[in-house]
């Protein structure tokens, strides 16, 4: 059985994936990572563990993220 369109592989590089899902997954990740980061700097003494901490952080961990996967 062969595939005449290329096969799965090719079709998965040639696919640019949709960019809701792609801001999606990036929000959620950085959201994730936020709290983490925030959770262990509050167990060092450095920040205290905020809301407004953990989204500032993860504000800029999806800016970051995002400048560089759109390079």
């Amino acid at each position: 059985m062969t595939d005449s369109n290329g096969g799965f592989s090719e079709g998965i590089a040639n696919s640019k994936g949709d960019p809701r899902l792609l801001i999606a997954l990036n929000a959620a990740l950085s959201a994730m990572f936020g709290w983490t980061i925030v959770g262990g700097l509050s167990l060092l003494g450095v920040v205290a563990f905020s809301a407004i901490n953990i989204a500032t952080v993860a504000v800029i961990v999806f800016s970051l993220t995002y400048l560089v996967t759109l390079s």
